[in-house]
């Protein structure tokens, strides 16, 4: 759909490493206020893209315009800092000083004076994060803006940036984020630009509408194309024009009837090791840092073919529990006691060490040539490589030329090919791009094992979990029996709950204080103007009314049901009422705190 006076414009952008065409003549647009995201499969660019409209990078044909005096901010997918800077010296001494220091407290940095090199890698992103919000960008451009942030950090984005009035071009693997925050979906597929004004949810839909409808196409196309065939085998060389007019027709139907879908081709369908019925036992296990609290008198039974998903803030021993559990820590009291028949396979958030000089198959066939598969099927390791969608051709590549994505993909290659019948898996959505989630997760449900997951990814965690362990810091577990989804809404149900008995204080006393007093009992000093109490009673009906058309679009939008029409006019209408709601919510809050 054309944008009228876009803030961006990407026009027949073309971008080649060595003889490897990333994408090739591509073009699309970023309006004012429209939020984008950038979907592709690893290895086709999608870093790379968002690079060169940054500035950072050059491309080999094409070009951007950009409207006059846009101001543009950009969010690598792994920042880097000077590391004997302090984060003061980084977010601090701009112009709109105040406001980045509102970011700052709400992204949780409250330690000026601590130097980049003593940070976490989610630290690290949310100062980077700071130093891009903290001057109101017009366009915003964000890739994998998730990765290394707890689920904290990551709802409090989604919200910040479903608010926004900048536009937004982003590349993400979070698909609930995507399915909040974007109003339009980009694709990058087979060279192609596909774009789909809606969520993620209304992508899914129409992506798969479009997969059905060229399957048809390439069938019809090889139905008629075996016709064609056998014509240009009987006719002569010397052809008529009526006959080359056919013989043109004749290359692009066949150009059509030998297109490939790539739809998800990879397969994770491997053979298990047997389990037994004593998986491990928990005793009594404790675990500090100095006065830092991992664990205190943990107990638990894992059961057979369990799985369980983790969660909690950065810091509170996730890690440190797992690296507990594979005896590469030592707790200070208790003990695991671990099952005879237990292989675990675990895939670390550091675990990649590839030699960038090693070749990709090289990196499987040092750890076996050949793959058992189960049920007496054996692979090649290259053929092994193919269920990881490594082509033969690519297999011959260098490590250090594949993508972040890539090398992920194939470290996950080189866990399961082991065969374990335990899989702990520490953060394995980061950098893994959606395609390759969606057929991990149908190999996770289909798993005849147990397996641990630790990740920030809420998606990823609903769709294979049956329950999660809850990190809520100070060495605080708590086993909750369900996904991600269930305790959020359980988690919401109890703030909204604190939040009404506040409001109801608040209202109690307020009427107390339009009497003359104050919440000791003393006389009040100042009063709700006759004025400010219309504003409130209507500010209460304002709220109401907002919040009620915030649920029905946001309804509609994840029903698939709605025209583009709708879909494009309710996803602008959008983040102009939750502006809207907010701004109501926070004059409420002012008027109602009135002394």
């Amino acid at each position: 759909m054309a944008t009228v006076n876009p803030y961006l414009e990407v026009l027949g952008l073309t971008k080649r490493i060595g003889a490897r065409v990333l994408f090739h003549d591509i073009s699309f647009t970023v309006g004012e206020r429209e939020h984008i995201g950038l979907i592709a499969k690893n290895g086709t660019g999608k870093s790379t893209l968002l690079s060169i409209i940054a500035g950072l990078d050059s491309h080999d044909g094409g070009k951007m315009i950009f409207r006059n005096d846009i101001k543009m901010a950009y969010l690598q997918q792994t920042p880097s800092f000077d590391g004997e800077l302090t984060v003061g010296e980084i977010c601090l001494g701009h112009a709109n000083e105040l406001r980045t220091k509102q970011i700052l407290t709400q992204l949780k940095i409250t330690d000026m004076d601590q130097k980049m090199k003593q940070l976490s890698g989610g630290m690290v992103k949310r100062v980077a994060l700071a130093r891009v919000l903290e001057n109101e960008p017009d366009l915003l451009i964000l890739d994998e803006p998730t990765n290394h942030l707890d689920v904290e950090m990551i709802e409090w984005l989604e919200t910040y940036l479903s608010r926004t009035t900048a536009s937004l071009l982003m590349v993400t693997h979070d698909r609930y984020f995507l399915d909040h925050v974007c109003n339009s979906i980009i694709e990058m597929d087979d060279s192609t630009i596909y774009r789909y004004e809606g969520n993620y949810s209304y992508y899914l839909q129409k992506r798969q509408e479009r997969i059905d409808q060229t399957r048809e196409e390439i069938i019809r196309a090889n139905n008629l194309y075996r016709t064609e065939l056998e014509w240009m085998r009987r006719m002569p060389q010397a052809r008529g024009h009526k006959a080359r007019y056919r013989e043109e027709a004749f290359y692009k139907l066949e150009k059509i009837a030998k297109k490939r879908i790539d739809d998800q081709n990879m397969r994770l369908e491997m053979g298990n090791r047997y389990i037994g019925s004593k998986i491990f036992i928990a005793e009594h296990v404790s675990k500090s840092f100095g006065e830092k609290t991992i664990l205190k008198d943990f107990n638990y039974s894992f059961s057979r073919y369990e799985k369980m998903g983790i969660v909690g803030n950065n810091g509170t021993g996730k890690s440190t529990f797992i690296k507990l559990l594979l005896d590469e820590l030592t707790p200070d009291e208790g003990h695991f006691d671990v099952g005879e028949t237990v292989r675990f396979g675990y895939y670390s958030q550091e675990g990649i060490c590839f030699r960038d000089e090693a070749k990709v198959i090289d990196v499987v066939r040092d750890i076996a040539e050949v793959v058992d598969m189960g049920n007496g099927q054996r692979l090649s390791a290259s053929q092994f490589l193919q269920h990881f969608l490594f082509e033969p051709e690519q297999q011959y590549n260098y490590v250090g030329k594949l993508s972040g994505g890539e090398k992920r993909r194939l470290y996950l290659c080189t866990v399961l090919m082991k065969a374990p019948n335990f899989l702990i898996l520490d953060e394995p959505t980061n950098d893994l791009d959606i395609i390759t989630l969606q057929i991990l997760e149908d190999y996770l449900s289909k798993f005849k094992g147990c397996f641990i997951v630790v990740s920030h990814d809420r998606y990823f965690m609903d769709k294979i979990v049956d329950h999660i362990l809850v990190f809520e810091g100070d060495g605080i577990v708590k086993d909750f029996p369900g996904n991600y989804r269930d305790y959020r809404l359980l988690k919401e149900e109890k703030l909204n709950a604190s939040s009404n008995e506040k409001k109801t204080s608040t209202a109690t006393e307020t009427t107390s204080e339009q009497k003359g007093m104050n919440r000791d009992g003393s006389q009040r000093k100042r009063k709700l103007s006759f004025k400010e109490r219309k504003e409130l009673e209507q500010l209460d009906k304002d709220i109401a009314q907002l919040e009620a058309e915030k649920k029905e679009i946001e309804a509609g939008l994840s029903s698939g049901k709605l025209s583009v029409e709708q879909i494009t006019s309710m996803s602008k209408r959008l983040p102009i009422l939750t502006e809207e709601l907010n701004e109501k919510e926070m004059r409420w809050l002012e008027l109602s705190e009135i002394e």
